[in-house]
């Protein structure tokens, strides 16, 4: 690794840095990713998990950035229909609000900003008749329902990874860039893994996708100034049991002028989010602080009849997102549109990326290599678009015609089962499951839910080291596992990764596969 001059070195294996390693390494540069973490394992896991244009970004005049995003919504829809699936939006509607015409003429330009294909558009709905009234309050008897994507966040940056590394690309997972130099016309990078040890490594381009750290990697990593920053802004979401039965989302507008999002998750669950707050401090560190709970309780009370508290509360996560600094008033209103900072004047060229949203990435990423191609000396133009992430690849994307098939191929395997496998891993589920005609096949159940094939596919293939990256990212299990369930998932780990390690030495000195 260290005698080879990589094409591209991208620091940072959030959605952006997993997006560019993949769309560069598609059309056959040299790429390596390292991520001083896990995947996903800072914002990119924090998201709400939507794929959407921005509903209430047209508030904000920002139409090219929602056109821009409804345009990617289709594209990614088509690209992994296993872990991005539409989902429909009810928002309850009252006289405090934003006039009813308003909101009207908001659905117009969101259901004709960009060509659909894939989803219905808006609709009225009458309370009274849909299975969306029957939580609210009763004071709720008007609202409106529009179409927009769900996404498994953190398994699409997994994804992306994947698709890198099976075109070539190196990922380098819990190793941290801790010094970039230009020397020669080449960047050289020093990279330190988990251990310790310490590589260096040459690239002609470095791209920095350090996500809530891009700042500061180049302040002390890339000692390189810029006149772009990021604003830190904390979103905290809470999850508690479901609150309804049907399969509708909603979207609620808060007398404060925000939004928050109610959404079925993970089968027995709600998911209820985000806030907007100003952060200063560790994006490592980020955590929900008790008046986050408090509001995102407060705005759900407002709404539904079933009244939820701090208590109800089984599960948070929060996230940093670095927004690109437009000097905003507050923060609800700061861009979600990238900016892409390109520093060639003294030589091997330097990508910043300032900015964006998961529905955005892939854009942000094609127009990454775009900039970096001409310098690059790559012809080659962009296919990530139309080639399909590993996985994706089901017939006219239609998830549920292609579930129905596979079902006869499983008759063996517990229809929940085989459905949380077909959403994970898509037409990948036979390398999930091998050989195996039975459940006994699969090896041994470590925890409800997890038996062996799946964890050593997690371990040998996607890069998973420890339970949250087993349980919380690369599946959600961890909330249906008690902490005696999580330990033993823990001690499977502890043997296994060893055992994986010592295999590779062994065949990296010659001996027998």
């Amino acid at each position: 690794m260290e005698n080879q001059t990589w094409d591209l070195v991208v620091v940072g294996g959030g959605i952006n840095g997993a997006g560019i390693a993949r769309d560069a390494a598609l059309r056959g540069l040299s790429v390596l990713l390292c991520e001083r973490d896990d995947l996903a394992q800072h914002t990119s896991s924090a998201s709400t998990k939507l794929i959407h244009g921005g509903l209430r970004y047209l508030e904000y005049y920002e139409f090219g950035l929602v056109r821009k995003a409804l345009q990617e919504r289709e594209v990614l829809l088509r690209l992994a229909p296993h872990i991005i699936w539409p989902l429909r939006f009810v928002m309850p509607h009252d006289a405090s609000q934003r006039p009813a015409w308003m909101i009207r003429c908001g659905l117009f330009l969101y259901d004709h900003l960009a060509r659909r294909e894939l989803l219905p558009g808006s609709v009225g709905v009458d309370f009274a008749r849909h299975p969306s009234g029957s939580p609210l309050k009763r004071g709720f008897k008007r609202g409106f329902e529009y179409s927009d994507g769900w996404v498994q966040d953190a398994r699409l940056v997994v994804l992306n990874a994947l698709d890198a590394a099976e075109h070539g690309a190196t990922v380098l997972t819990r190793t941290a860039c801790i010094a970039a130099t230009r020397e020669q016309g080449l960047w050289r990078c020093t990279l330190r893994d988990a251990s310790g040890a310490e590589r260096t490594v040459s690239a002609r381009a470095l791209v920095n996708a350090a996500g809530p750290w891009v700042d500061r990697f180049l302040r002390e990593q890339a000692k390189v100034r810029v006149s772009q920053s990021v604003r830190l802004v904390k979103g905290s979401h809470i999850i508690v049991p479901r609150m309804f039965e049907h399969s509708y989302a909603y979207i609620f507008q808060n007398p404060d002028k925000r939004i928050i999002f109610a959404i079925p998750y993970e089968r027995d669950f709600t998911l209820i989010g985000t806030t907007d707050i100003e952060y200063r401090g560790d994006p490592a560190q980020v955590g929900i602080d008790d008046d986050e709970i408090r509001y995102l309780c407060t705005m759900s009370n407002r709404y539904f009849e079933r009244q939820i508290g701090p208590e109800d509360v089984v599960a948070t996560y929060s996230g940093v997102r670095p927004l690109l600094d437009d000097e905003s008033d507050n923060a609800a209103s700061v861009t979600r549109d990238y900016f892409l900072s390109l520093d060639s004047d003294e030589g091997a060229p330097l990508l910043s990326v300032f900015g964006g949203k998961i529905t955005t990435y892939r854009k942000l990423a094609e127009q990454a290599v775009d900039m970096l191609a001409p310098q690059l000396g790559c012809t080659r133009a962009c296919t990530s678009g139309h080639s399909p992430l590993p996985g994706g690849d089901l017939p006219q994307a239609d998830f549920a015609a292609w579930f129905e098939r596979i079902k006869a191929s499983y008759p063996w395997m517990p229809l929940e089962l085989l459905m949380r496998y077909a959403r994970a891993y898509g037409t990948r589920l036979a390398k999930v499951i091998g050989a195996a005609t039975s459940l006994a096949e699969l090896g041994a159940e470590i925890a409800p839910g997890l038996y062996e094939a799946e964890a050593r596919y997690l371990v040998d293939v996607e890069w998973a080291c420890g339970t949250d990256d087993m349980l919380w990212r690369r599946s959600k299990l961890k909330l249906h596992l008690d902490a005696e369930q999580v330990a033993s998932v823990a001690a499977w780990l502890a043997a296994y990764r060893p055992a994986v390690k010592a295999r590779k030495i062994a065949l990296e000195n010659g001996a027998p596969a």
